[in-house]
């Protein structure tokens, strides 16, 4: 076995407050675009299955009973109980949260809280200029609010991320900051035609904030896949971006969906300021994560790579999340030591880079 004491998911969200029922959770689970199959339910995933197999012991039932027991057995609980035994089954013990989604979900104080963990924020920064947006009546203290709003949250938070940038690999990735001009000239467009709470997709403005958020010096995570059904992105339109950043004194954190991770984790190999994380591609393939793990093993160095869950809305995202990779760990590193490949002392090492020291070195945790 390979030890892994210490887990820093860098890369989640929190947890909804309020009950479930199947089918509710179920769209939660599955992360899908529509139904389940006829006669299925979207626990028949490599997600589900896993949640069936770590998750109930924690809630004091057996592994792989049928998702309706468990869910009877959540809601006895209650979902603050039945949360906070699965936060704290997890092992992890520090949450990187990622704030600003619209969802009724728990931030960095009640994840601390639950989990018995410490927890940092992530500054999402399109609701951040959303938020901003408002509040501000005209272009010229629209920009200086948005301006002081991030060196603002630079003073607390540990990193920004950023997600609509690279929807479409288009204007919003440039290899420089848009111009004071054009600048204005789109806030204005998105200020003269926006409501109240409407998301922010302006190319040139999510350029400029991009841009502000490296000029803080604080960690920039950047979503290189799959997120969401129907949103399709990809490393490769990131080249021009990541060059024109290095040598700046701000780190890149790629977060790619599966599919994407061998061009993330080759990103991170070619650049020392880009790294790649490793939770959306091992939390969602289950029983396949050792092989998805080993790949980005074979083209990123071990001190580019982090850990985290990626998970949303359920604490037993978190707990899959954490199991998944431990087990894909111990599978991996422990195979190149019994064919001697590696030395259990290396193998030690490379699992504390991954799964907390280099988080630690990035994010400047304590």
């Amino acid at each position: 076995m390979i030890d892994t004491p210490s887990l820093v998911d860098q890369y989640c969200h929190g947890v909804l407050r309020t009950e479930l029922g199947l089918g509710t959770f179920e769209a939660r689970l599955g992360h899908s675009a529509g139904p389940a199959a006829p006669g299925t339910t979207l626990f028949d995933t490599q997600t589900g299955f896993a949640v069936r197999r770590w998750c109930p012991p924690l809630l004091g039932l057996e592994p792989h009973c049928p998702p309706a027991r468990y869910l009877a057995r959540r809601r006895e609980l209650g979902v603050l109980e039945a949360g906070r035994r699965l936060l704290r089954g997890s092992g992890i013990t520090t949450y990187l949260v990622s704030s600003g989604l619209p969802d009724d979900l728990t931030g960095p104080e009640e994840m601390a809280a639950a989990g018995d963990a410490e927890a940092r924020e992530v500054v999402r920064l399109e609701p951040l200029a959303e938020q901003v947006a408002d509040t501000s009546g005209t272009v010229t203290s629209f920009l200086a609010n948005l301006a002081e709003s991030v060196h603002g949250a630079a003073t607390h938070a540990v990193a920004f991320a950023a997600t609509a940038p690279l929807a479409d690999g288009g204007p919003a990735l440039a290899p420089e900051p848009p111009g004071p001009g054009a600048v204005r000239a789109a806030a204005a467009r998105w200020l003269a035609g926006r409501r109240v709470g409407e998301a922010l997709t302006d190319p040139v403005l999510l350029g400029h904030l991009l841009w502000t958020a490296v000029a803080t010096g604080r960690a920039l995570q950047l979503h290189a896949g799959p997120e969401e059904p129907g949103v399709r992105t990809d490393p490769a339109p990131l080249t021009g971006f990541v060059r024109a950043t290095a040598g700046l004194g701000t780190d890149l954190v790629l977060l790619p969906g599966h599919f994407h991770h061998r061009h993330a984790a080759r990103l991170a190999a070619a650049h020392p300021h880009v790294y790649a994380d490793s939770g959306a591609a091992v939390a969602r393939t289950g029983a396949r994560a050792a092989a998805v793990l080993a790949e980005i093993l074979e083209l990123a160095p071990f001190g580019k790579i982090l850990f985290s869950t990626g998970a949303q809305s359920l604490p037993e995202l978190h707990v899959v999340g954490a199991h998944l990779f431990r087990e894909a760990l111990n599978r991996v590193l422990g195979t190149w030591v019994a064919e001697g490949a590696w030395s259990a002392t290396d193998a030690r090492r490379v699992a504390h880079l991954l799964a907390a020291d280099n988080a630690h070195r990035v994010y400047g945790l304590r």
